[in-house]
């Protein structure tokens, strides 16, 4: 069942009680968890992930997965305020509606485990929020999500970009393993975002 609006924290209840766990947990990072099994499968114990269009309907699913998932990330960049732990199911309800977004959810026994979305702008798709629900890491399902964008693209594109922070190792190498190559860094503070490209073939 979706989350309505009031199953989801006021935004400044939210920001307060994340700088909290952020501070409480400073200097942990937000790496994987070395005993997960990785690999490319997506099912888990006869437990198998479908991969199925997002639409406003889901925004509230959507967003509680997102802030969950980017609470590592917050803790590995020291910073409560990422946009998207900030952003509001209003917000994101209507970047869900816009006609140049396409966004794919991963579901698991009816759950939303994993949720990415493309942005088309002519020839070129802009790939962000790629998350997977903290408790399903490791398990292939941003591998399948990946795989799924391509399919999911008009034939009129022919590169996919994103960036991601340069301290999320783990998220570089899962790019580069599906193809994507960096292309330059820019400053976002204390760190750089690297910004990454895929070529697709005709």
């Amino acid at each position: 069942m979706p989350a309505s609006r009031s199953t989801l924290r006021p935004r400044a209840t939210f920001r307060s009680t994340l700088r909290a766990h952020v501070v409480r947990e400073h200097g942990v990072g937000a790496q994987e968890n070395p005993g997960r099994p990785r690999g490319r499968r997506c099912h888990d114990d006869h437990v198998t992930v479908q991969i199925r269009r997002l639409d406003a309907a889901r925004a509230g699913e959507v967003l509680t997965l997102q802030r969950a998932a980017y609470v590592s990330e917050a803790r590995l960049y020291h910073d409560p305020e990422l946009p998207p732990l900030v952003q509001t199911l209003d917000e994101l309800r209507a970047e869900l509606e816009l006609p140049d977004v396409i966004a794919l959810g991963a579901w698991e026994e009816g759950r939303l485990v994993g949720s990415v979305r493309l942005r088309i702008d002519g020839a070129v798709a802009h790939l962000g929020r790629l998350v997977v629900a903290p408790d399903r890491q490791g398990r292939g399902i941003g591998s399948s999500l990946l795989s799924a964008c391509e399919r999911m693209l008009p034939p009129s594109v022919g590169e996919i970009r994103l960036f991601t922070g340069s301290r999320s190792a783990g998220n570089i190498r899962l790019y580069e393993r599906f193809g994507y190559v960096r292309q330059y860094g820019t400053p976002a503070g204390t760190y750089d975002l690297v910004h990454l490209t895929k070529r697709l073939t005709v």
